[in-house]
Parts: C-alpha cells; sequence; structure tokens
C-alpha cells in the first residue's frame, strides 16, 4: 500500500500545496493560480483539493501532513524582537498582538478546523493525519537538494526571514539534511535586497526581480553607482570574508515598524529620496543604485557559495529561499567554477516551502531511503499542475462563443504555430499541465519571435502592460543552446541569466553607457533583440525533448522554417495577475491584450475572428498592480 505525504505552506505568502506518493511527486500548485489572487497566503483550500484529486485520494489517505515552518518559534521571534528593540516599536506591537495571537499561537487550530473541511462537516478533528512543522530553512533546503540529481550537495538557502534563520549552510547527503551554519534575523540579505526594492520605487514580495532587471541599466563605470555600493558596504552592511554580515540596524524598519527602512537616515546617507512607484521615467540615479545593491548581493551570495564549498568539499551546489530567484547571482555562482554542477528550486520561494516540508518529512521524519541518478532531477520539469484536456477547452470556447480550429496532430500543430511566429504574430500557449513556481516554462506562456527589435516592446507595452525596461527570457532547444548563448550545460527553469553568444553581438557604439534608457534598451545589441538585455545577458529557458517534447517540437519547427531554435518566453497572464491556469482563464487574457493568436492543446484561436468579450470587468481593477 502506498504512502502519502501533504506539504502545505500558507498565511504569509504565496501558499501552496504539494503531495508525494512513497516519496515521488504527484502534484504541486499555489493557492493564487485557483483564487486568482496574486501572492494569495490563505489557507490553500483550492490547492489542496487539486493534489489530492491529482493524486486520487483522499485526506484519511494521506500518512502525514507537513506545514513548512514552525508557527510558534516564529511568534517567539516575534516577541523577542520587539522585546530587544524596545521602546521602538510599541504603537504596531500593540496592533499586532491580536493578529499576532490569531494567525500565529492558534495557527495549528486554523490549519486543523481548515482541514477538518475535507473530512466533512461533521468530521472528528482527531481523526486528522498527524501534522509535522519542521524549521523554513529546513523545508527550503529540502525543496532544493531531495528532487535535485545529486546525491551528496552544499545547499545554500538565503532569503528574508523563516523562524530566526534568514541565510543558512546545509550539507545533503543520501536522505539526510545537516544543517552546518545560520545567520540570524534582523540580519538578512533577503531583507536588505527588499528595502531597496521599495526604495528603488518597486513592492516587496514582488518586485524584487524587477529591481534585479533594473540593475544592468546603472553605469557599471560610473562614478555614481561605485559611491552607492560603497555607502552600502559602508554603512548598511558589514560583509565578513566567509559571506556571512551584519547589518547597521538602525538604518531599517522592518524588525519593528511597518517599513523597511529610515526614510531620513537614507536620505542622508544616498542624497536621493524614494521613488514614486508609478513614475514613468526612472532617473538613472535609481538604475546605479540597482546595480550598487545587486553587486553587493552577488559579493555576499558568491562569498556564502565558496563557504559551503569549503565547508562540504561537495563538488554539487544546491540553491532555494527567495533570493534563489536572482538568476544573475546564480549565473555568477555557476562561472565562478567553485561547484562542477549547480541546481535551484524552480519554486525557490515560500510556494517550494510546502514541497520541501513534505519532502523532509517523508526522508527525515520517515526515513524514508533516497537514490538520485545524477543525472534527471525529480521535478519533472516542474510541471506539477492541473492539466485540461481538448473537451474542457471546447467547452471554454462555446462558453465564450469563440470560434476556433482544431489542428489534427502534433506536428501539424508546431509547423502551424511557428508560421505564426515567423510572420511576427503573438501567440498564447496553453498545453498539458500547469508549472509549479513563478516561472512559466513552456506550457503556460506567451511566445513572441525573438529576432524581431519591436517585439520586446510589444509584448511589454500591448501584452503584459508591465513597465517598459523588463527583460524578457529566451526558450531555446537543450541542444541548439550553445550556438546561441555562452553556456555550458543546461538551464531547464529559467533561473540562470547567462551571456549571449559573441557570435550573435552587435558592437555598441562608444557613447553607449551615456545613452538615457531607452535609447540604450532599443538599440539592436544581437541577431535576438527580444532577449538579449542591455548588458548582453538572458536568462535563458533550455528545453528538452524528453522532458516537454511538445514544446520541443514547436522549437524544432520554429527552428526549421527560420533557422533559429530560440523563442521569447514570458509568462501567460498580464501585471499583476497570477498565471492562468485553466482554458478560460486563458481565453480571458487574450481577449483583453493584443495578442494575435491562441493555442489551447489542439486548439488555435485567430483574435481576428473573436466576438467581443461579454465579460466587460477591466483587468487594471480586478488584479492589484505588482
Amino acid at each position: 500500500m502506498s504512502d502519502y505525504v501533504l506539504g502545505l505552506s500558507a498565511y504569509y505568502h504565496d501558499s501552496a500545496a504539494a503531495l508525494l506518493c512513497d516519496g515521488r511527486i504527484v502534484a504541486a500548485a499555489q493557492e493564487e493560480r485557483f483564487t486568482r489572487k496574486k501572492h494569495d497566503p490563505a489557507f490553500p483550500v483550492r490547492a489542496v483539493e487539486y493534489v489530492l484529486e491529482a493524486g486520487n485520494v483522499s485526506l484519511e489517505d494521506v500518512r502525514g501532513i507537513a506545514f513548512y515552518e514552525k508557527p510558534l518559534l516564529k511568534f517567539e521571534r516575534l516577541l523577542e524582537t520587539y522585546h530587544a528593540f524596545a521602546p521602538h516599536g510599541f504603537t504596531s506591537f500593540l496592533a499586532s498582538v491580536p493578529v499576532w495571537i490569531k494567525e500565529k499561537l492558534f495557527m495549528e487550530t486554523m490549519m486543523e478546523r481548515s482541514l477538518g473541511e475535507f473530512l466533512g462537516p461533521e468530521a472528528d478533528l482527531k481523526k486528522l493525519p498527524k501534522i509535522y512543522y519542521p524549521e523554513h530553512h529546513l523545508s527550503h533546503a529540502a525543496s532544493a537538494f531531495y528532487p535535485s540529481p545529486f546525491n551528496e550537495a552544499a545547499i545554500v538557502t538565503v532569503d528574508g526571514v523563516g523562524e530566526w534563520a534568514s541565510t543558512s549552510i546545509s550539507h545533503g547527503q543520501g536522505s539526510s539534511i545537516s544543517s552546518l551554519t545560520k545567520i540570524h534575523f534582523p540580519h538578512s540579505l533577503g531583507l536588505l535586497y527588499s528595502a531597496f526594492t521599495v526604495y528603488c520605487g518597486f513592492k516587496v514580495n514582488s518586485g524584487e526581480y524587477k529591481l534585479m532587471g533594473l540593475a544592468p541599466y546603472g553605469n557599471p563605470r560610473g562614478e555614481r553607482a561605485r559611491q552607492f555600493e560603497n555607502k552600502i558596504r559602508e554603512e548598511l552592511i558589514d560583509i565578513r570574508p566567509d559571506g556571512s554580515y551584519v547589518l547597521n540596524m538602525p538604518y531599517f524598519r522592518y524588525a519593528t515598524g511597518l517599513s523597511m527602512y529610515d526614510p531620513e537616515r537614507w536620505l542622508k546617507l544616498f542624497g536621493l529620496p524614494p521613488r514614486t512607484a508609478e513614475d514613468k521615467d526612472i532617473d538613472p540615479a535609481y538604475m546605479d543604485m540597482a546595480l550598487a545593491i545587486q553587486r553587493v548581493t552577488e559579493d555576499v551570495v558568491l562569498r556564502l557559495a565558496a563557504t559551503a564549498k569549503n565547508m562540504t568539499g561537495s563538488s554539487n551546489i544546491c540553491l532555494a529561499g527567495g533570493v534563489a530567484l536572482n538568476c544573475v547571482a546564480n549565473g555568477k555562482i555557476l562561472r565562478s567554477n567553485l561547484f562542477d554542477r549547480l541546481w535551484t528550486q524552480p519554486a525557490s520561494g515560500d510556494a517550494g516551502g510546502a514541497l520541501g516540508a513534505a519532502l523532509a518529512l517523508w526522508h527525515i521524519g520517515f526515513e524514508a531511503p533516497r537514490q538520485a541518478d545524477e543525472k534527471n532531477d525529480a521535478m519533472q520539469g516542474a510541471y506539477l499542475g492541473p492539466a485540461f484536456g481538448n473537451d474542457a477547452a471546447v467547452e471554454t470556447c462555446r462558453r465564450f462563443g469563440a470560434p476556433f480550429e482544431i489542428i489534427d496532430t502534433e506536428e501539424a500543430l508546431s509547423r502551424r504555430v511557428a508560421g505564426l511566429l515567423n510572420q511576427g504574430q503573438v501567440v498564447g500557449w496553453f498545453q498539458g499541465r500547469m508549472e509549479y513556481g513563478p516561472r512559466a516554462l513552456g506550457n503556460r506562456s506567451i511566445l513572441g519571435d525573438a529576432r524581431n527589435p519591436e517585439m520586446q516592446k510589444r509584448l511589454n507595452l500591448k501584452i503584459k502592460y508591465r513597465e517598459g525596461f523588463r527583460p524578457f527570457a529566451p526558450s531555446v532547444t537543450e541542444e541548439g543552446s550553445h550556438d546561441y548563448f555562452d553556456f555550458k550545460g543546461t538551464s531547464p527553469y529559467m533561473l540562470l541569466t547567462v551571456p549571449v553568444a559573441e557570435s550573435i553581438r552587435q558592437k555598441l557604439p562608444e557613447n553607449y553607457d551615456q545613452m538615457d534608457m531607452w535609447e540604450r534598451l532599443y538599440f539592436l545589441r544581437s541577431t535576438l533583440p527580444a532577449i538579449t538585455h542591455i548588458d548582453y545577458s538572458a536568462r535563458i529557458q533550455t528545453v528538452n525533448k524528453e522532458v516537454n517534447p511538445r514544446y520541443w517540437g514547436l522549437l524544432k519547427a520554429f527552428e526549421e522554417l527560420s533557422g533559429c531554435p530560440v523563442v521569447v518566453n514570458t509568462s501567460f497572464n498580464v501585471r499583476g495577475e497570477p498565471v492562468v491556469c485553466t482554458p478560460a482563464d486563458a481565453y480571458r487574457c487574450f481577449m483583453r491584450t493584443d495578442m494575435d493568436y491562441l493555442v489551447i492543446n489542439d486548439l488555435l484561436l485567430d483574435k481576428t475572428s473573436q466576438p467581443p468579450l461579454k465579460e466587460n470587468a477591466d483587468w487594471r481593477t480586478q488584479f492589484v498592480l505588482d
């Protein structure tokens, strides 16, 4: 008889559920995809429903439930932090206590009641499977190591904060994970980066990747960026040779207040006021600031990786935690040659904690053995969410009165869509199981021709409705990647930034660094301008024929037609919206944007043939801008 383990994350942001069967990942999904609320922190009712259905089991069949952190230990940290910083923060302490008591102190009771709904209205909660509480950073480390291809690896976890830890180094060996060293709150590289995210006009827990994308617009040879970096190192963070660090806490308010930083101190330090979020034109000073904090972050991460190497002697490294989504820093680790191989959990944030908690319970709590094959990971391409067949797609089209064409074979569909992309059309591509984690990897994607000089502008402003400076990522066949990118290995989860190959680059003009942001952005830097960022980098996804044969087939068809196996791949959503989950989500997004075609499984929809969308809700009011 099979053993099932349910993993959960909830009550902070990006709640999720994951299900294991005998240690194998059956399904995993974020709650936001079902509720359509970005970063939904609520108990993941819909996600739990989905993973249990995917496993064809009921909650009674589950051997154990793992929640991704220890709520009481987190509550202890909150109380001790306010005590340590008293009398500062007393007003926010009084305002927060009732919420803490409900959401932290009695979280187990809240969770049991939510889970009890799966047993029926008159259920005895004592019949619930036992709930286990691994530590937050153990959940992250487990999410990185156990699905990796490695039997042994160093593990580095960096995020905002768990219960107490904000940075940790561990050693994974077989089915065990040993904690080696930790840095504790309030000192946090993740929260330092978030403070700069806010100062540069973006949102915490959603805007950090925008700050990373803004950094290359800073002048790498300019005096201002150098001064900003020096001030960060001299006043905000003391970085030790081993990558450990201490923050200068008078500059920060996140420990006891409702803001990330002390505005008066930061203004005095940098001589630059905080940026207003929706300023259309970004002052170059904020670009230099983004560059400065990105450089500091990369320095710390590289030092931590070196320390992990020294402590473990491993040739492999696994990364997790929110900072592991900083694909630029990940790329620097790879190119440092500290390790032979690197693997990053595609759901590195708190959503991935649900999977990590389940895996920690299985391998550590239940002492189940583990054997990796040193070649393939266990994430199944991160295609762990729900799938919808042609019948569901046809029913959706009929409900909206949407004309469609059914393409008989996969090869014919690939050739047809490749032809549309080659003509400069933008295609919504909806196939198979939804991705787990923040990246669209070819099953819930919007696609375009990476060679088209206008594609980046069009996708940002007319389809995604987001800031024009933000770069797009390429998907490329695994075997064709080395012709276009200076990179050895694979990057299936779009979590590495690598240089584009010298052979496809265009020479920059001598005054390039003095050009304004938009002039630099729209200068044709390579033969793939839609995915080449202004520093000649790209956040690459390599597509394997065995892992996603349909998406790989589309890329090959495009290569046969155009001579190029690279397309633009961006997530199927608009700004502020979760990635689409269902065919109905996809159709609404298609109709509210300037996408030209929509493909749902074998169905092809042409925008010019569609009737007006009867649902008149405006996405700008439906989704809160991130």
